[in-house]
């Protein structure tokens, strides 16, 4: 077995490999809530990559905080971004993160509107 092998099989045994996949999947779907936002609410978007990049954080911060109360598996702390890759956990992580990044698009993006409007 070659040394490569060896380290994707350590990540493997601990779920840190699981774990790494829950966080590839709130990242983009927090990308993607940020994005469909923007292009609904034409008047607070922050461009593609503003969109982008607020989703992004949304989608972290709403996959983490759906894990750690225990919405995206049974337990606290269980689910897409613990270990866990059941299809319940999965569908829940895109949602929370996909909202998440949707919602902290929205606030940065009527917060800088109304920045616009007073100067």
């Amino acid at each position: 077995m070659n040394e490569g092998m060896l380290i994707i099989n350590a990540f493997w045994k601990e779920g840190l490999w699981v774990g790494s996949i829950g966080w590839i999947i709130s990242l983009i779907s927090g990308i993607i809530g940020g994005n469909i936002a923007g292009s609904a609410m034409k008047e607070q978007s922050l461009g593609t990559l503003g969109n982008s990049i607020a989703g992004l954080v949304g989608g972290g911060l709403g996959g983490q905080l759906l894990s750690a109360l225990g919405v995206l598996g049974g337990a606290a702390g269980a689910g897409a971004q613990a270990g866990s890759l059941d299809i319940g956990s999965i569908i829940g992580n895109i949602a929370g993160s996909g909202v998440g990044g949707a919602i902290l698009m929205a606030i940065i993006g009527f917060i800088k509107k109304s920045m616009a409007t007073q100067g």
